[in-house]
């Protein structure tokens, strides 16, 4: 009998590595050190399970900005299309929300776990609760995985161990040192999907205030947009987050530039006629103070940030406004700026840009090019992208084909 596929890591790239192989007919032990398996999946989507985007394949590799290209065979092999068929012939039935979200129609994230955890069961893949402590190698092939002071013959070994956030779900990076181990180059791990911590105190003054509909525009130190979008975020006591937010950060190169978050809080209209309205307004409550004013224009946690942005005194009349003063708010509301420090800790990011070099990387079949046998999937990889379903596609679309591969190896090697 064949040697197994041993799979490192039962998160989402895992899950579909290790039914991937069992599907091509190799058996498959897979180790997760935590008792619950998709641990990092229950926290996605806000618990809902953003588990794609309804897409084309292309439409997936405009939203990577990391190694695109180093996806093209999975993601046409397993487009976001197949994806979705493969879970609801798992018994999920899906919805597709505004931006090609997909997710459960359930909205719960729990619904895909069990469904890949009891496919698993049934297709008789061996689940063991053990930590990955170091590949064996042989003569340039990896032979087994050492786990629990045991060692574990293998034909073939998958890691899908994910990055470094959220290390309570098990996203520890045990992967790179396993990489490096087998003689991989790691390309520096650093958070992406990550919340932004302001350089000042405008925000925390506004700390858990919600805005909706406004557009965040992320500028370098050269004033160039490298994002801009439409949408939601939140200030919180160490900067800013949210939707928006998040994407923001995966546009940015924070080794290299600084950045001003520029917020458009009244995007639908032009400043010709947000002007117009407030000069309306203004005819209609000429004597009212200026904090008031502002209360019908803006939520009331902004409105004494924003009297002290625009340096006008909060109890003067309106009509007592000159042009200028006007003219001051109108830009200013147009282009609210936070200038940004940093990033928050990579513990707190959503993905882990960074990760093994995908030049070292067979992108066909996930097999490393420097060790036979040894396969990579998901997060442990240097590709990521942007907010919206797109990395849960690249973990099920690298871990199909890491899973395939291994299998198709074993096979093809004898072993």
């Amino acid at each position: 009998m064949s040697l197994p596929v041993v799979v490192l890591g039962g998160g989402a790239a895992g899950m579909m590595a290790a039914l991937s192989a069992r599907e091509a007919g190799a058996a498959v032990t897979l180790l997760e050190p935590n008792e619950k398996l998709g641990r990092k999946l229950y926290i996605t989507g806000k618990g809902r399970c953003n588990l794609t985007n309804n897409t084309t394949p292309q439409g997936v590799l405009e939203h990577v900005p990391r190694n695109g290209r180093f996806l093209y065979s999975a993601v046409t092999r397993f487009p976001p299309g197949a994806v979705m068929a493969y879970f609801e012939e798992l018994g999920v039935p899906l919805k597709t929300e505004r931006g090609g979200r997909v997710f459960p129609c359930s909205d719960r994230a729990a619904d895909v776990i069990d469904a890949l955890f009891f496919a698993l069961k049934r297709r008789g893949v061996t689940l063991l609760h053990r930590r990955a402590e170091r590949l064996v190698l042989e003569r340039g092939r990896v032979v087994g995985v050492t786990a629990g002071g045991e060692t574990l013959p293998a034909g073939a070994v998958v890691v899908a161990t994910g990055g470094l956030s959220y290390p309570a779900t098990g996203s520890t990076g045990d992967g790179y040192w396993l990489a490096e181990q087998a003689g991989h180059t790691i390309v520096p791990p650093r958070p992406s999907l990550v919340p932004l911590e302001e350089a000042g105190d405008t925000c925390a003054q506004m700390q858990g205030l919600s805005l909706r509909n406004v557009t965040l525009t992320l500028k370098n130190q050269k004033k160039k947009a490298v994002f801009q979008e439409q949408g939601e975020l939140l200030f919180t006591h160490f900067g800013l987050s949210g939707p928006l937010v998040l994407s923001a950060s995966a546009h940015a190169n924070w080794a290299k530039e600084t950045y001003t978050a520029v917020i458009d809080l009244k995007p639908a209209l032009e400043e010709a006629k947000l002007e117009a309205r407030i000069l309306r307004d203004i005819a209609q409550a000429p004597n009212k103070a200026f904090h008031n004013f502002l209360e019908g224009l803006l939520p009331r946690k902004m409105v004494p940030v924003m009297a002290q942005r625009v340096e006008i005194p909060p109890d003067l009349p309106v009509n007592a406004l000159t042009r200028g003063q006007r003219r001051h708010l109108v830009e200013t509301m147009k282009a609210f700026s936070v200038p940004i420090a940093g990033t928050r800790p990579i513990k707190e990011a959503i993905i882990t840009a960074g990760g093994v070099k995908t030049g070292e990387v067979d992108p066909g079949t996930m097999m490393s090019k420097k060790v036979a046998g040894l396969f990579f999937a998901g997060e442990v990889l240097d590709v990521d992208g942007y907010t919206g379903g797109f990395n849960l596609q690249i973990a099920w679309c690298t871990g199909r084909a890491a899973g395939q591969g291994a299998a198709r190896y074993i096979e093809e090697d004898g072993t």
